[in-house]
């Protein structure tokens, strides 16, 4: 059984950084697509980032230029740099995986418990 479990959430001014990471256990996922998602009160889980094993990625565009997406193959972890933090981006934040490339929530297969990120104004 695969268990990702997210930490590095917190609290922060607007403008300020935050650093997530996802760490993964129960099989190798060096060859899994690897994502983050948010999801605010009240808002459906959207996209944020998600990476290939080899490193390509893809942003959000509300993201793009600000937060920075990595992994680790070795030690099977998933990292989101997040800077310029702005209102907006508040919400809790999950780790996903999954065998194809997809920006679609319901189409991973794997899911951390979620971090909840706060930025105040």
């Amino acid at each position: 059984q695969v268990q990702l479990v997210e930490s590095g959430g917190g609290s922060v001014k607007a403008g300020g950084s935050l650093s997530l990471s996802c760490a993964a256990s129960g099989r190798d996922l060096r060859t899994y697509w690897l994502g983050w998602f948010r999801q605010a009160p009240g808002k459906e889980r959207e996209f944020v980032a998600v990476i290939g094993w080899s490193g390509g990625n893809i942003y959000a565009d509300s993201v793009k230029d600000r937060f920075t997406i990595s992994r680790d193959n070795a030690k099977n972890t998933v990292y989101l740099q997040m800077n310029s933090l702005e209102p907006e981006d508040m919400g809790v934040y999950y780790c996903a995986a999954d065998q194809s490339f997809s920006r679609v929530a319901t189409s991973y297969d794997y899911w951390g418990q979620g971090t909840q990120v706060t930025v105040s104004s």
